[in-house]
């Protein structure tokens, strides 16, 4: 009697807590195949979910997508992507392609110049290898649309553990191209035996990371999109791509043709909430958000009348209701009112769109902005100021990261 779709998921999670027990992929092949007969990726992206419900680490899950990659390897190549050429999936794929010629040139010349014994008779390789590293850095915009576009509508539709999985590759990725990068970057006053020596090793882990990252994508994330993702979402999807931007490789004829006018998937914001294009906010968020700014912000209206500022926790500029509604020229002393009339009226007529200032107040720096806001037919609405104290930013060196933040 065949199994049902259920049975063979409970005996997929019990292989897998098989090989996280340290049975070898080759014991449990034979049973793996007879549990993946006819489930689709989406169910396997499923099972991989239950296992983080159940507890299992999301480090542990990663690792073991690599051990029953192999069982799965048989299976998922039967599997055909087939989409259009402009299609988001086919251009991310395309991007594989050309990434994986990039990180084999890498090998291929940190193997060649490792073989060179003095650092001058390296200077074309190097020059190859600059061309190369260029390449590498560029296809950040890869990964940012993966992660800020597909990742979320597929989140949208229940997928969760491996697009979160992926990114953590990414990470890992991208910190192989930083050291790459650093090398590159040095590389005049490295001592050449160090360099040759870290260009190797960073080489040799990024083109062993990409394959199996760029393996999994096409035949396990990508599968799962299409089949999970409605039609009427991918031409948004598209266009968000487009607003992202691609790499400097990306096959141009992939990127030429405009998206399809989107079928919009409409968003709808709760009752009593403002729906804006990206996304909705109710008034009770919206106002302490505003005023939850670090800087001030004014606006004044089309008719030079000040409409509203916000309530920032510490102001720099004294504001009060009874300023609402009355002329911007009034609110400034006589002598600079000519400079007012003279920013918003080439803010009008749009030969403007930025006016900036820094003054030092009560000795701390502040920087003060107007900024020309349009509608999207670029019609003039009115002016924002939007004054900052960047004394204390002004006095940051180094890099403090997410990771290094503590609830002190």
């Amino acid at each position: 009697m065949s199994k049902t779709n259920e049975e063979k998921k409970k005996l997929i999670r019990q292989i897998i807590k098989e090989l996280h027990a340290g049975a070898h992929p080759q014991q449990v092949k034979t049973r793996f195949k007879e549990a993946l007969a006819g489930l689709s990726s989406v169910e396997i992206a499923k099972v991989e979910q239950e296992l983080a419900r159940e507890g299992m680490p999301r480090e542990e899950i990663q690792r073991l997508c690599d051990v029953h990659l192999e069982v799965f390897r048989e299976q998922l190549q039967q599997q055909k992507t087939s989409v259009p050429s402009d299609h988001p999936i086919n251009i991310l794929m395309e991007e594989h392609k050309i990434m994986l010629q990039q990180s084999e040139k890498l090998a291929a010349l940190a193997s060649k110049i490792r073989q060179i014994k003095e650092k001058k008779y390296a200077e074309n390789d190097v020059a190859q290898l600059i061309h190369v590293n260029r390449d590498l850095q560029d296809s950040q915009n890869h990964y940012l649309r993966e992660e800020n576009v597909l990742f979320p509508v597929l989140e949208k539709h229940g997928i969760i553990e491996p697009p979160a999985i992926m990114w953590t590759e990414h990470d890992k990725i991208r910190e192989a191209k930083r050291q790459i990068n650093g090398l590159v970057k040095d590389y005049d006053g490295a001592h050449f035996e160090e360099f040759k020596t870290k260009l190797g090793e960073a080489a040799k882990a990024l083109s062993d990371m990409l394959p199996n990252h760029f393996y999994k994508e096409n035949n396990i994330l990508f599968p799962t999109a299409l089949r999970v993702v409605d039609a009427a979402e991918w031409p948004s999807i598209r266009t968000e791509s487009d607003e992202i931007g691609y790499c400097c490789f990306t096959p141009p004829q992939l990127i030429a043709k405009a998206a399809v006018k989107e079928g919009k998937v409409e968003a709808r914001a709760a009752e009593g909430a403002w729906q804006f294009e990206t996304g909705s906010l109710d008034r009770d968020e919206l106002e302490p958000i505003l005023d939850t700014l670090p800087f001030d912000i004014s606006f004044v209206d089309g008719n030079d009348a000040v409409k509203y500022y916000n309530k920032a926790d510490k102001r720099l500029f004294v504001r009060t209701k009874a300023v609402l509604g009355r002329s911007v020229q009034n609110c400034h002393p006589q002598k600079s009112v000519h400079m007012v009339n003279k920013i918003v009226n080439a803010f009008k007529s749009g030969k403007k769109d930025v006016a900036e200032f820094w003054i030092t107040v009560n000795e701390r720096f502040v920087h003060i902005r107007y900024f020309a806001v349009r509608d999207k037919d670029g019609k003039y609405l009115g002016t924002m100021e939007v004054a900052q104290d960047l004394t204390d930013i002004r006095k940051l060196e180094g890099q403090r990261r997410l990771l290094d933040w503590e609830d002190a």
